[in-house]
């Protein structure tokens, strides 16, 4: 009775989760915890457990998600269950990344890693090998991220994730910025942008126009960088997007920008 109770309200609480109601879903996973403990389920207290995480991770509760990760996966060792194992240390690795506590998320990532290869879950490693990028570029090593997103990328064609292909071309591209390195880094935008437009992805389509647009502004390219932020916020405003405000700043200072400059080389 408690772990049909259980997968019930974790469904539930999923339901929320997905429609972006976290005080509901949380309200949810709690009563499951609750069956799970009285019933002594562990594989029930476990999904619990990971909800409970997730939700508190998206809440910002860090702490509070970093002590239900941790306890499952105590279980999860316990029962030895290495694909539950895998999972819960990528969680943990992007817990610390959200913090930008890149050498903690890096020796998570590294643990899954080693599992993953394990049990050859090329769907999971073709986001790890994302995520290590991240750590690689946000602490300066340039090659080792590339590396990792060209791994990311291989793996993605591999699982037919064609979405995936074009994160890890827009990631990719961020990584060329880092460096300066504008003119590889707009090839590799153009492409996740392609890759976007193919799939309608409007999203995806969005995010590859607003790298491609700040190379372009880096490279002298007003004009191009004005036309694609301002279907940037298009997007912005179609569906609400966090940055909207922040665009529209960005944009108003490159067409002022411009008409300076343009007026600047205008004969008298």
């Amino acid at each position: 009775m408690y772990a049909s109770s259980s997968g019930r309200l974790n469904e539930v609480g999923n339901e929320y989760f997905g429609r972006g109601l976290y005080a509901e879903a949380f309200s949810y996973y709690q009563k499951a915890l609750e069956c799970d403990r009285q019933s002594a389920d562990t594989r029930g207290l476990m999904a619990t457990l990971g909800n409970l995480g997730n939700i508190c991770a998206v809440s910002g509760q860090r702490e509070r998600a970093d002590a239900y990760y941790r306890e499952a996966l105590e279980l999860q060792k316990r029962l030895g269950d290495e694909a539950a194992i895998g999972a819960t240390l990528v969680n943990l690795g992007n817990l610390h990344a959200d913090a930008r506590e890149w050498n903690r998320a890096r020796a998570h990532y590294l643990e899954a890693r080693d599992i993953l290869d394990r049990l050859r879950d090329d769907t999971a490693l073709a986001v790890l090998h994302s995520d290590l990028g991240l750590v690689a570029r946000e602490t300066g090593a340039f090659q080792e991220a590339l590396q990792e997103y060209e791994r990311s990328l291989q793996l993605m064609r591999r699982t037919g994730n064609k979405g995936g292909v074009a994160d890890a071309y827009r990631m990719m591209a961020r990584t060329y910025g880092s460096r300066q390195m504008w003119e590889e880094g707009a090839s590799c935008a153009q492409t996740s942008l392609e890759i976007a437009r193919r799939l309608r992805d409007d999203l995806r389509v969005a995010g590859a126009m607003y790298v491609l647009a700040g190379f372009r502004e880096e490279q002298g390219r007003l004009e191009d960088a004005i036309q694609l932020f301002e279907r940037v916020i298009k997007y912005d405003r179609q569906y609400q997007l966090p940055k909207l405000t922040e665009n529209m700043d960005r944009l108003a200072a490159l067409r002022a920008r411009h008409v300076r400059e343009k007026g600047e080389t205008d004969p008298a």
